[in-house]
């Protein structure tokens, strides 16, 4: 049995106003998530992840097809689905009444869980909160209630973890913790579903990927498999003055970075000619192997069939 079942999901909203169209935020996701894998769900802003998460947590309704958690359907069997799940969401909620230690003893609760004193223990030492303990929520930082986030989603020792997300706004040590953690929950069987725009971390945790571009699935395939589908690998050089328009038309520029595709010695060549004549000098240039990020952008520009009609 599968961990998690996406069966033809679609979801519909209706127009706002007469005369205009509904938005399909979903078409026809059909995808399954193995036990105990670290799976990444990919895309730009607006594809449809959250929608998709929101759906999974049971905090929207599909309007075409089901979703189910270790077999049970999150509508019909919401409550054995949702044990089965810890949700850590994007945005920054929490009740600003409590302590952390108070907030996760009440999370337990919503679950029945009770006497569970020593895991959040563990979880308060793991995230690096033991010295928040008996702090009020209103008090923590951003990135120290991200934590407690966490901690809310774990504090019922579920068997899917879903991140949605986790580490947008948060510094280095955050990430480096939370991911240290994970990653041994994920080794001890617990199935990971993540989302986030940090394509570094999906290539480096997750063993298979979906991508989604306006609400359709584009790509499903094991991080490895997708890394060695690159049509091109990468010319990389620094430069000072502005690119050549023919060059500009095909680059990624991050600040004085400018990166290339390229396919052989042929069009490295022709580049870095192109630059010469321009007057401009390409320093620091190396070639190197395409990163999800690179395969992530060339399967966002491939041109994507057309939606099924609005239902």
């Amino acid at each position: 049995m599968s961990a998690l079942s996406f069966q033809s999901v679609s979801k519909v909203y209706p127009a706002k106003q007469a005369g205009a169209a509904a938005f399909k935020a979903l078409d026809r996701i059909s995808f399954e998530v193995q036990e105990g894998e670290f799976f990444g769900l990919l895309g730009p802003n607006g594809a449809g992840k959250t929608t998709l998460i929101s759906i999974l947590a049971g905090l929207t309704r599909p309007s075409e097809g089901k979703v189910l958690v270790h077999g049970h359907d999150v509508q019909a069997d919401y409550a054995k689905a949702r044990r089965m799940l810890g949700v850590v969401p994007q945005e920054l909620v929490f009740d600003p009444f409590f302590t952390v230690r108070e907030a996760l003893r009440i999370q337990s609760g919503y679950f029945g869980v009770k006497n569970n004193d020593g895991w959040i223990d563990e979880l308060l030492d793991c995230l690096g909160l033991s010295d928040k303990a008996h702090a009020n929520m209103r008090q923590l930082s951003g990135g120290m209630k991200r934590r407690v986030l966490v901690a809310q989603a774990l504090v019922h020792k579920p068997r899917v973890i879903v991140l949605d997300e986790p580490t947008a706004g948060v510094d280095v040590e955050l990430r480096q913790t939370l991911w240290q953690f994970i990653a041994k929950l994920n080794k001890q069987g617990h199935t990971v579903l993540l989302t986030t725009h940090y394509l570094e971390e999906a290539e480096a945790l997750c063993g298979r990927i979906a991508m989604l571009k306006r609400g359709q699935m584009v790509a499903l395939e094991s991080t490895c498999d997708l890394l060695q589908s690159a049509t091109s690998q990468v010319l990389r050089f620094k430069l000072d003055g502005d690119l050549p328009t023919e060059v500009a038309a095909i680059a990624r520029v991050t600040g004085r970075i400018v990166q290339l595709p390229v396919h052989n010695a042929f069009e490295i060549e022709k580049h870095l000619a192109t630059i010469r004549t321009a007057g401009l000098e390409a320093q620091d240039v190396e070639i190197r192997q395409a990163d999800l990020e690179d395969v992530f952008l060339e399967v966002m520009n491939r041109k994507q069939p057309e939606q099924s009609p609005c239902i």
